[in-house]
């Protein structure tokens, strides 16, 4: 078997469930209290990927990271090295797509190779939604990204995002 080693990050503004995403994949749970991520928090997990005729072991290293003006300034080292990254941002709030365009100019810019998936988060607050579609296919298009609706409370399509980046990351990955 072949294993891969692949550090992701996760972008986007405060509250947009980044933490929460993370949480879920990696442990399948949800927490409805609000933590504040400072600096960065890394988490792993491992998956079965298949490639051609064989399953790649891939460690999947997710940095969380922290949005806030203080943190503008260290957010590029952290990007080193990332392979992908999932940019978040909340359906219930449009102003948080406009940080997506910052962060993923960051990622591509240190990171030319890097994949990159669009989550839109907290789908379970239909009620509260505040973005068409159409909106959010544009987001996608603009970002060459492949997108997700995702709730991190309800688990919604939080494997699948996952999933996805994971197969982009082993596709052509030399061993």
């Amino acid at each position: 078997m072949i294993t891969l080693n692949r550090k992701v990050c996760l972008l986007g503004d405060f509250a947009v469930g980044k933490t929460s995403l993370v949480r879920r994949f990696v442990y399948d749970l949800f927490e409805d209290k609000y933590l504040s991520t400072i600096g960065v928090k890394v988490s792993r997990k491992v998956v079965a990927m298949p490639r051609d005729d064989t399953t790649i072991e891939l460690t999947i290293m997710l940095w969380d990271l922290a949005d806030s003006q203080e943190f503008d300034s260290v957010r590029v080292s952290y990007l080193r090295g990332a392979s992908g990254a999932v940019a978040v941002c909340d359906i219930t709030r449009p102003s948080t797509i406009d940080g997506l365009y910052k962060y993923s100019r960051d990622l591509r810019a240190n990171n030319p190779g890097a994949h990159l998936i669009l989550a839109v988060n907290k789908i379970d607050l239909a009620d509260q939604r505040a973005m068409t579609a159409a909106q959010i296919e544009a987001v996608a298009l603009d970002l060459k990204a492949p997108v997700y609706l995702t709730s991190a409370k309800t688990g919604k399509n939080v494997d699948d995002v996952f999933r996805h980046l994971g197969q982009m990351l082993v596709t052509n990955a030399a061993a």
